[in-house]
């Protein structure tokens, strides 16, 4: 397919060549914590979020990443969604693995707790802590797989929780989100507005 820009002013992207660099995109930012051994793994992953309104979590993983081979051998997965200030945590879970032990340094600097319910791991003081089992994986997405989990179990701040007794915005303004601006760049979320869904609008 051809390149180019159209009459319309939008520019013609082709598909099969690396798309998602191309332009900015905003995703949630977590670290998906797996048993590995007699240890553990955290990664951090951006194409994750929700799967439907019920309590599954998906992200999208590697098959060449321990982390796929670690949620299909102990069966589940633990999230935490960092807050802003743990953006260098979060980076430190992203050093390459080294020789000859495949270890990841700077891992055992974390401050992480073990998941109650599931094998894996969860930062400590994170905004949002979900532990999952694994329901299904969807293997061939090019280079990439689907893993997608059941949630079991699900721990927020108190700070955190929506309330009728408080505005989302004070929520928001209290308890700000890190989000990934795909690619490479992260961003605070602390202020919103309500979307303007019309009067007979369902789910």
């Amino acid at each position: 397919m051809e390149e180019g820009l159209r009459k319309d002013g939008m520019v013609e992207l082709d598909p099969a060549r690396p798309l998602w660099d191309r332009f900015f995109t905003v995703a949630p930012l977590v670290l998906v914590g797996t048993r590995e051994g007699d240890g553990y793994d955290l990664a951090p992953k951006h194409m994750a979020g929700p799967a439907g309104w019920g309590g599954y979590f998906s992200f999208v993983c590697a098959p060449s990443h321990s982390t796929y081979h670690n949620v299909r051998e102990w069966g589940g997965f633990a999230v935490s969604f960092p807050r802003p200030h743990q953006v260098l945590e979060t980076s430190l879970s992203a050093q390459p693995r080294v020789e000859p032990d495949g270890a990841t340094p700077g891992l055992e600097l974390l401050p992480t707790l073990p998941a109650e319910v599931v094998e894996g791991r969860l930062l400590e003081g994170a905004h949002l802590h979900l532990e999952c089992e694994l329901h299904q994986v969807v293997d061939d997405l090019g280079d990439n797989s689907l893993i997608l989990g059941k949630v079991v179990a699900a721990r927020v701040p108190t700070e955190a929780l929506r309330s009728s007794e408080r505005p989302d915005q004070e929520v928001l303004a209290e308890e700000p989100l890190l989000v990934y601006v795909s690619p490479g760049r992260v961003a605070t979320v602390d202020r919103a507005a309500p979307f303007p869904f019309p009067a007979d609008f369902r789910r």
